[in-house]
């Protein structure tokens, strides 16, 4: 891997696990000691960054680690319906059943992944990655899955602000058994269906644990 893929990789999973905070000042001189690579591919990474909305110029300030808003989560999750809705009646179309209905029971057993005493719940994020992954996979559309597979980026970090709870990740998963459920069927208008109540719930949960006039800088 060249120095600058790997910079960036660190950079990115460390602004999306929240170790490196909205507001952090990334200096390239502090970073490139930081992750033992020369300034060059540290300023290559922070321009791929940058260009996903992850970091942002900031005038006199260098490059910081952009925030996240009220008014940000709400257009990311008016994307993310845009996308996601139509991802899923394409994937009920296009898609093999015999993989949604095994996701699907996969699915259903997850809270015997959320008793997992890791914290920050790897097994089962893993388990809704393999559902995202078999949608891009299914709905044949390269320029819709790339979309996707952006918007997520962005999604892992809200997610982080919420702050999940046992009983929303619950939840989740039952709505995700759902949408791979309807998927499995070939039904797209009840994958649609199942998909939008999936997107109203979490945005619901995002917002009440991140209320007007909050920032993220917690």
């Amino acid at each position: 891997m060249r120095a600058s893929d790997r910079a960036y990789s660190a950079l990115r999973e460390d602004i999306i696990e929240w170790r490196l905070r909205p507001g952090t000042v990334l200096a390239e001189v502090e970073q490139s000691e930081r992750l033992g690579v020369s300034r060059t591919p540290v300023r290559e990474a922070l321009g791929r960054l940058t260009a996903e909305g992850l970091t942002t110029a900031a005038g006199g300030r260098g490059v910081v680690v952009t925030d996240i808003s009220l008014d940000s989560i709400d257009e990311l999750f008016e994307l993310r319906e845009t996308l996601e809705v139509r991802a899923a009646a394409l994937a009920a179309q296009r898609g093999d059943p015999g993989v949604f209905a095994q996701l699907r029971e996969q699915l259903l057993h997850a809270p015997e992944l959320l008793r997992d005493t890791d914290p920050a719940r790897h097994a089962y994020y893993a388990l809704v990655g393999r559902l995202d992954e078999a949608i891009d996979a299914a709905i044949s559309n390269s320029y819709l899955a790339q979309a996707m597979r952006s918007l997520r980026v962005h999604l892992v970090r809200v997610r982080r602000l919420a702050a999940d709870d046992a009983a929303r990740l619950h939840a989740a998963a039952a709505e995700h058994a759902a949408i791979a459920e309807a998927i499995a069927a070939g039904n797209p208008r009840l994958a649609e269906a199942a998909t939008t109540v999936h997107l109203h719930r979490s945005l619901t949960h995002v917002k009440a644990a991140h209320p007007a006039g909050r920032t993220s800088h917690y």
